[in-house]
Order: structure tokens, then sequence, then C-alpha cells
């Protein structure tokens, strides 16, 4: 069964907490806790989230997705990273159906 939940869906930790398959794309920074991952599932986390983070006494900006990756690869049989993960693979498709309607044009 599919099922689309968004950042206000109520017992939302539950709903994740039992998916075999997990796609994040809500637009909040590690929102998707790593507790909230049923062990063994495939986390996809499309988010891409800027943020500041102090190092070395200097604020720079990092990139993290939609899931707290370092937790929930603790239960997470697969998951990709942020950034690298789903971005390239947006790209190559994207470059892929370019070329198919440019070839259907023609």
């Amino acid at each position: 069964t599919v099922t689309i939940a968004h950042s206000r869906t109520k017992n939302i930790e539950e709903l994740v907490n039992s998916a075999d398959i997990l796609v994040a794309a809500v637009g909040i920074p590690e929102m998707v806790k790593g507790n909230w991952i049923k062990k063994g599932a495939i986390v996809i986390d499309v988010g891409i989230n800027r943020i500041e983070v102090e190092i070395d006494g200097e604020k720079k900006n990092k990139l993290v997705g939609d899931v707290d990756y370092k937790e929930a690869e603790k239960n997470a049989f697969a998951i990709t990273p942020v950034p690298g993960g789903v971005g390239p693979m947006t790209i190559a498709c994207l470059l892929r159906n370019t070329t198919i309607a440019f070839k259907n044009s023609r």
C-alpha cells in the first residue's frame, strides 16, 4: 500500500516506522529522525537543505537531507546520502529524457 504523508500528519513517527521503503521529500532539514526508521527499511532522501553549522568557531553552510542520516543509517538497510544520492540520478534521467524528446521531435 502506498501512503502519502506531510509534515503535519498525525502519528507521523508511527507511519514512517511502518514503511518498508521511505521516500522523504518534506523540505525540513533532518525532520525524519533515525528512530522513526523501521529496521531494514530502504530510505530515499530527496530533500536538500542548507543549514548553518559552526566549525572551529566559524559559521559555514552544510547540505543535509530531510532524514537524519547518521541516526537513520543505524536502522536502514540502505539510505541515499545528501548530497550525492538522488541528485546525480535526477540529472541522468533529465538528460536521457531530453535526448529522447529531441529524437522524437525530428
